[in-house]
């Protein structure tokens, strides 16, 4: 990682600055212009430096205070194909495989969901159940208790 590199990843590992023209503003902090920071932000999400520019929300701030890991025990050879709708559904946050630790532990598809109330979490819960059908040979709910700090690696 180039010395300008670097003074990018500092300046946007805690976010972007909240105003009008953040990357200018980036820019302006590590004293190149904004077309350039741009341009190596590019270049680091290409070769795999960082892995992503986006949003982290809250949600207990957004008022979504039932929040759940719903994991799920479908075959392995259905696991990619079931995942991908299962992410596909406008109401889960991420979906992703994970290996079994049996005998404890048979959930191989996980699928993080939020709502207002664990009413409507077991609404959205049941219509990925409903999507699995007989696929599905196991699943739980593990709500969250509290939050964890979503940070990523910092320099």
């Amino acid at each position: 990682m180039s010395p300008i590199d670097e003074r990018i990843v500092r300046a946007t590992q805690a976010g972007l600055p909240l105003v009008e023209a953040p990357y200018a503003e980036i820019a302006r902090r590590v004293g190149v212009g904004e077309q350039e920071v741009l341009s190596l932000l590019k270049a680091m999400l290409a070769d795999g430096r960082i892995r992503r520019i986006g949003a982290v929300p809250n949600h207990y701030a957004l008022g979504y205070v039932a929040n759940a890991m719903s994991v799920w025990d479908v075959p392995d050879d259905a696991v990619e194909r079931l995942g991908c709708a299962v992410g596909a559904l406008e109401f889960v946050s991420h979906c992703y495989r994970r290996p079994r630790r049996l005998p404890d532990w048979p959930y191989n598809l996980f699928a993080m969901v939020h709502g207002r109330s664990r009413d409507e979490t077991a609404q959205k819960v049941e219509a990925i159940r409903r999507l699995l059908g007989s696929a599905l040979r196991a699943h739980d709910v593990l709500y969250s208790v509290r939050i964890l700090k979503k940070t990523g690696l910092r320099l």
